[in-house]
């Protein structure tokens, strides 16, 4: 069993630096949204697929590690959370604090990067929505203004009201 809580400790030091890391990478990102800059986010976006990549990897042998702990301690493996074998290790304090304080971590950098990648949803979504609208004003130069288009009204003969066609008198 010791071994198995020392895998798991490991397992989450690394997933953190890896989601610490992943924080870093997203908080440039939200600079290159701020500054408009398409080149550095399309670089930033792929960083980031590439970590998410190695995340998951870990997090694999996270789900690994815990199952093999609920198997040891005969119970189920999708209801245990890190939380129980936090708990469960009252008799082993060194450890207990170890895996609290790795799980501690775990738990302060997800919450960073989400609030994070919160910020840049927001911001890419507001840079959407500017772009829309610059988009409907340049369509819109691109017409001419309805005020201009007349149109015949009953009893009018003339493009303009109160003028007829040929009907322009300068000696009146």
């Amino acid at each position: 069993m010791a071994s198995l809580m020392e895998t798991l400790i490991d397992v989450l030091h690394r997933e953190s630096e890896l989601y610490e890391e992943l924080y870093g990478v997203s908080s440039k990102k939200t600079s290159a949204i701020v500054a408009g800059d398409l080149k550095v986010l399309a670089e930033i976006t792929e960083q980031e697929q590439t970590m998410v990549n190695r995340v998951s990897a870990v997090d694999r042998e996270r789900e690994v590690a815990m199952r093999d702990i609920a198997d040891v301690l005969n119970r189920d493996a999708r209801t245990m959370r890190l939380t129980d074998v936090v708990g469960m290790l009252d008799k082993r304090p060194q450890e207990q604090a170890r895996l609290a304080k790795e799980k501690d971590r775990l738990t302060d950098a997800i919450k960073r990067l989400r609030q994070v990648n919160d910020q840049n949803q927001v911001l890419l979504q507001s840079s959407l929505e500017m772009v829309e609208f610059e988009m409907n004003v340049l369509r819109s130069t691109e017409q001419p203004p309805e005020t201009a288009n007349y149109s015949r009204m009953a009893g009018m003969t003339g493009d303009l009201y109160g003028v007829g066609r040929g009907s322009f008198n300068a000696g009146a």
